[in-house]
């Protein structure tokens, strides 16, 4: 009982039973429409576009009546909104005699203040068929899908006619007007439905009524003053809405900051509307609760910046948490010398960095194994020696020119890798510049290396506008040229150099920036002594992670910057697949037009697989790349179709494992026709 004497829980009337009897019905109605609501009302789907929680927000900019009446002030609004990056422009429409008594329409110096303020307003900046039939062609010139509010029955006709929005919005102050909703329904578009001025009960009200007609429609929070006041919004409404109604829920905004658009999107709300308009000091109705143009800019790209923090409600980790669990982490390792077949026992076991053996926490599943292999004091345990999981199969003949990704001083075990590969690229940093190779010593593989994208503590940037870190980019690369030269003796055909071209920041640069780089990058290539050597730079994702966060990278990733570096300097390019997915996904562009564009200055690939805009080097068919769709288009653009073109698996943390994940990779791509040409 909580504490409450039984008397204050029920109703001590008749009149006070109907109304608890009717609460009981409405709520016990309100729940079986809530289940019905998300079976049905998931997303607000259009042909153009869909709305819902595993969508981007979609974002309305409300020109309303800001306007004015002026057909240009709309037309430069639509303009202003296109430029801040919005999902789609919403007007509004009334038959002022169906909105309102005719009395007030026509003497509304009579009637309430609010009304002798708002009617003459309302009666100059109506617009008719003509005006909004170009405001429409207007919007979607610019890429906007048109919208408008109807108040009345007749602007729904009106609408119907002359806009034909994909949905229609309704005002707050219209959620209890069935007439109005009923004349939507029957429309068969999707309701996005208001809810400022509104009790919950109206809002229960309302959600049964579309309900059982099976409307397709959302709720949006809203607090219907002009402006609202901070302590008035109370945003935790919307978990309230979408809890209550298992609806999808938007946000109409009326604040005169940003702040709490963005709190709402952070809340789940998955539609923002706010008005904008050219001059917050113009008299009106909307104009002081509306957004400039740059405010509005600002407020577009922040919603997408929080879309991207917020990420999804699963765990992952990142690359550069998984570069820095490698450094920071510890794994278990052989605390002295085991000889197969003996008992680990705890005393034989130690945890030491780096973190890529087997988790400390699989310690006690570890500990009376007998171990299935000879292990030497500081080798790390493997999951391999927990579950005695065989070898990858590999292939007696892998097809094609391939090689594998190692290190200078990993060539001597690679002498018994099987089958033998045509190459190896060593991956190097700037302390592998000081490796020597014995005297005399010969290696029956073509040498390739990989460029360092460190020096020391600092980025190789070869498109740094920092004159000393270009410079000191310039000379590493240089270095690494005089050492490929130098150990080319131990390796047979012409050695060959994939770089990284540079280009990175933590914060993005300014677009004018990013040609200036491209140049730059050009500059530092062409003082490059090449002599003996073929150097090839590769192509590169929209973000990278460096010292453990994540950057921009600003060039190299378009193919029209490619294609000019390529032939500008008359080289060929290092193609990654996973980069080039990344890309794409990023810059929403056609990832097979991108390979077809970039295909004919390919000469040598980096093949792993690759999700979303951050997730690299995956191993095969772990991603989302189209591969047979892609060699498809290779083998139809590469110089001479491709023939003996150089690849290598690149997938992440490949070699460990005795090069597991390598063997996996070459495997799957073994399969592809492509390779046996």
């Amino acid at each position: 009982m909580n504490g409450q004497p039984l008397k204050a829980r029920f109703p001590r009337n008749i009149e006070g039973w109907r109304i608890f009897a009717r609460k009981i019905v409405t709520q016990s109605a309100v729940f079986l429409a809530k289940n019905k609501n998300r079976k049905n009302n998931k997303t607000i789907k259009t042909p153009e576009f869909e709305i819902g929680n595993k969508h981007p927000v979609f974002v309305i900019a409300e020109i309303g009546v800001n306007h004015e009446g002026d057909l240009g002030e709309a037309k430069r609004l639509i303009e202003k909104a296109a430029e801040a990056g919005v999902n789609a422009v919403k007007f509004q429409k009334r038959d002022l005699e169906a909105s309102y008594k005719r009395e007030v329409v026509r003497e509304p110096q009579l009637h309430d203040q609010s009304l002798r303020y708002l009617i003459p307003i309302l009666k100059s900046v109506e617009f008719g068929e003509k005006e909004y039939k170009e405001l429409v062609k207007h919007a979607e010139k610019f890429g906007l899908t048109p919208l408008v509010t109807p108040f009345d029955s007749p602007s729904v006709d009106f609408a119907e006619k002359n806009i034909d929005p994909p949905v229609y919005k309704i005002a707050s102050a219209d959620l209890v007007n069935f007439i109005l909703l009923e004349k939507v329904i029957a429309t068969g578009k999707p309701i996005l439905l208001s809810t400022g001025m509104s009790s919950v009960e109206e809002i229960d009200e309302t959600v049964l009524f579309l309900t059982k007609r099976k409307a397709k429609f959302m709720l949006l929070h809203c607090q219907s003053t002009y402006p609202a006041a901070l302590d008035t919004i109370n945003l935790n409404f919307i978990k309230t809405l979408r809890n209550r109604y298992g609806l999808p829920v938007g946000y109409s905004g009326h604040e005169t900051t940003l702040e709490p658009t963005l709190l709402a999107v952070a809340l789940g709300a998955c539609l923002v509307e706010r008005h904008i308009t050219l001059d917050k000091n113009t008299l009106g109705p909307d104009h002081a609760a509306s957004l400039l143009p740059e405010e509005f800019k600002t407020l577009v790209q922040k919603i997408r910046d929080a879309e991207t923090t917020l990420g999804v409600a699963n765990k992952r980790l990142t690359r550069g948490e998984i570069q820095n669990r490698i450094a920071l982490r510890k794994s278990l390792v052989a605390a002295k010398n085991i000889r197969e077949g003996e008992v680990i026992r705890k005393s034989s076991v130690a945890a030491k960095g780096p973190g890529f053996g087997l988790s400390p926490q699989k310690l006690y599943d570890l500990i009376g194994k007998k171990a299935r292999r000879d292990l030497k004091e500081d080798e790390h345990f493997v999951p391999e020696d927990l579950s005695g999981k065989s070898e990858v199969i590999m292939p007696e003949n892998i097809p094609g020119n391939w090689g594998l990704k190692s290190r200078f001083f990993e060539t001597d075990a690679l002498l018994s890798f099987a089958p033998k590969p045509r190459f190896l690229e060593h991956h190097i940093t700037d302390k592998d510049l000081d490796f020597n190779f014995p005297d005399g010593a010969k290696y029956p593989f073509e040498l390739y290396i990989h460029a360092p994208e460190y020096n020391d503590r600092a980025p190789v940037d070869m498109a740094s506008l920092d004159e000393k870190l270009w410079n000191d980019s310039l000379k590493i690369i240089q270095k690494t040229i005089d050492k490929t030269r130098k150990v080319a003796k131990h390796f047979v055909g012409t050695p060959k150099i994939v770089i990284h071209v540079g280009g990175m920041s933590i914060e993005p640069p300014k677009k004018t920036e990013n040609r200036k780089m491209l140049l730059r990058a050009i500059e530092a290539f062409r003082r490059l002594d090449c002599r003996g050597v073929e150097i090839m730079p590769e192509n590169l994702p929209a973000f990278g992670w460096f010292f453990g966060g994540l950057w921009h990278i600003n060039i190299f990733g378009a193919a029209s910057e490619m294609i000019e570096f390529c032939e500008t300097l008359n080289l060929k390019m290092c193609f990654d697949s996973s980069h080039a997915w990344l890309y794409c996904q990023e810059k929403k562009i056609d990832f097979l037009e991108y390979v077809r564009q970039i295909a004919p200055y390919t000469r040598h690939l980096h093949l792993s697989d690759g999700r979303g805009t951050l997730k690299e080097g995956l191993q095969i068919g772990e991603g989302d790349i189209p591969f047979e769709e892609m060699f498809a288009v290779m083998k139809k653009h590469l110089p001479n179709g491709g023939k003996n073109i150089s690849y290598v698996p690149e997938i992440w943390q490949g070699h460990l494992h005795n090069y597991r994940e390598f063997k996996t990779a070459l495997a799957q791509l073994s399969r592809y026709s492509f390779f046996g040409q």
